[in-house]
């Protein structure tokens, strides 16, 4: 991974930027219903992995908007040019460990590594394995249960990775409806780009169907 620091001289969010940062909760969150019909029946039919496929495209989604790219460093902000993932994977004792991912490849080699990756992460379990978290897209799931919103817990303002959440999917009216929470910083992103990975996250799911 590789990193340039933004000009804030040059920058037009800078004052939107200094605003949000002197904020006690800079954080700006939506909940989306993502329709996943298509995909659902794709991954039944072929015995994919569920929260893998929906991780892999999640991830490539938020990698396509350079913002989500984007993170608070010191007094300034550095944009990587691609952000892994760190995920939560289940544990036998009902807790959880960290298992970090890129998902800039194919689909089939993710599943793979992904596979590898986690039964690594599994026999080593941690929460922090020491490793720098500020390229890191922070993704879980809550698979219990359809939600309507979600309360993410974040440390510090300057706290800047973002954190993408789904729950359980359900059937309406045909249609299999997917509750996708995104939460950023906002000193560094604004609804628009929020948008802009739902959008996202359609165009790779509806690729990823296709294949």
């Amino acid at each position: 991974m590789e990193k340039r620091e933004l000009n804030l001289d040059a920058y037009p969010r800078r004052e939107h930027f200094d605003y949000f940062r002197a904020m006690r909760n800079p954080y700006v969150g939506v909940t989306a219903d993502v329709d996943v019909t298509a995909l659902a029946g794709k991954i039944k039919k072929e015995g994919r992995p569920f929260f893998l496929t929906v991780l892999y495209c999640a991830a490539r989604a938020a990698n396509a908007v350079p913002e989500l790219r984007r993170r608070i460093e010191g007094n300034g902000i550095v944009e990587y040019d691609r952000c892994p993932v760190s995920y939560t994977v289940g544990l036998p004792d009902g807790t959880y460990c960290y298992c970090q991912m890129e998902a800039d490849g194919p689909y089939e080699a993710f599943l793979t590594d992904a596979a590898a990756a986690q039964e690594e992460a599994v026999s080593q379990p941690s929460i922090d394995d020491g490793s720098d978290p500020l390229p890191l897209l922070f993704i879980s799931t809550v698979p219990w249960l359809h939600y309507s919103a979600l309360l993410q817990p974040t440390p510090e303002p300057p706290d800047s990775n973002p954190r993408i959440t789904w729950g359980r999917y359900e059937e309406r009216d045909g249609r299999v409806l997917l509750p996708v929470t995104v939460l950023c910083n906002h000193a560094l992103v604004d609804g628009a780009q929020i948008a802009a990975f739902y959008e996202k996250l359609d165009g790779e799911i509806s690729a990823l169907t296709r294949e």
